[in-house]
């Protein structure tokens, strides 16, 4: 039998580039080596957007239809919602029993979560306990593996604090204490030369029309020290070269820094080579979007049966813990 590995996204927003290249290609690959279940954590956007519960319905469709557009097959994989599978909000509440309480206030992201979203009020108990929820999303399947970049290997090893407690607690090896599959996730830049983000309004989303992608490239931030054509460049510095060592082979990339060095090519020039590299990854894409787009029931049946299987899996699991815990 194949080791099982298990991430999930968050549906508070469209798809860009950036999750592309930093995860869902990743999980493409993944699918034919390991037993793969990618969950929507639509549970997990509530903690930054109760105050807005009703738009996180539209970004769980959107986000199937990319994940099967860039190349999901729900024939290799579980692709399932997090809120159908009820045995995660009841793994969660009995680990919250159990953890203490400095474990979550120690976890990076939880004050600079508190400083970067000043828009919305996440003093709440839900923020506080969102890695507990999250540790029963990895447990409650006993997944071997978690694909996660060096930076979040905090995030996982509370995960595996969690595990260790309750077998200290109550004398049991029910629960798998995941290792991380370490990948690189590169930092890919936005349009304004900040890390891509929906939150900055800088990305490039997988569902924009190749117009609005041609014209996202073409006004993008590059070296703001070269101000004319005739300027030399440094591409060490320039967001566009950063997509560049992403999308372009290194003939491409080669291209690229020696006619910014020398100012032999202009700045358009330098991006016209890149909009040909990433239409050439999202054209197939697109294709498989329109279609999918035109057939909503096969996103429901997708989301359904992949929520499904995942349910029996998770009750095993629950099942065992609550004998565990004599409950």
């Amino acid at each position: 039998m194949k080791e099982r590995v298990l991430s999930g996204m968050q549906p508070s927003g469209i798809l860009h580039i950036g999750n592309l290249v930093g995860a869902l290609q990743n999980w493409v690959k993944l699918q034919t080596q390991y037993e793969c279940l990618y969950c929507v954590v639509d549970l997990h956007a509530l903690t930054t957007n109760y105050t807005n519960p009703q738009v996180i319905g539209g970004y769980v469709n959107d986000m199937v239809v990319n994940f099967i557009a860039a190349g999901l097959d729900p024939q290799k994989c579980t692709i399932f919602l997090q809120s159908k599978v009820h045995e995660h909000a009841e793994l969660h509440l009995l680990l919250s029993m159990i953890t203490p309480l400095g474990w979550l206030e120690r976890v990076p992201t939880y004050k600079e979560k508190q400083t970067e979203l000043v828009d919305r009020d996440i003093n709440t108990y839900g923020f506080l306990g969102y890695p507990v929820l999250q540790a029963a999303d990895i447990l409650i399947y006993r997944a071997k593996y978690v694909p996660v970049g060096f930076d979040q290997l905090p995030h996982l090893e509370i995960t595996r604090e969690i595990a260790r407690r309750f077998h200290f607690l109550y004398k049991s090896e029910t629960l798998v204490e995941p290792e991380a599959l370490l990948t690189e996730y590169p930092k890919v830049l936005g349009v304004d030369g900040r890390k891509m983000s929906k939150s900055y309004d800088n990305a490039i989303y997988m569902s924009d029309s190749p117009e609005v992608v041609d014209k996202k490239i073409r006004t993008m931030m590059t070296d703001p020290a070269r101000k004319r054509r005739t300027d030399v460049g440094n591409p060490d510095v320039c967001p566009v070269y950063q997509l560049h060592t992403i999308f372009s082979n290194e003939e491409e990339q080669g291209y690229a820094v020696v006619g910014c060095r020398s100012a032999a090519i202009g700045c358009i020039d330098c991006k016209k080579v890149l909009i040909k590299n990433i239409f050439a990854v999202l054209e197939p894409i697109w294709t498989k979007r329109k279609e999918l787009i035109n057939k909503p029931d096969i996103v429901r049946d997708i989301i359904e049966e992949g929520s499904r299987r995942a349910s029996v899996l998770a009750k095993e699991t629950l099942d065992m813990v609550k004998g565990d815990m004599s409950i």
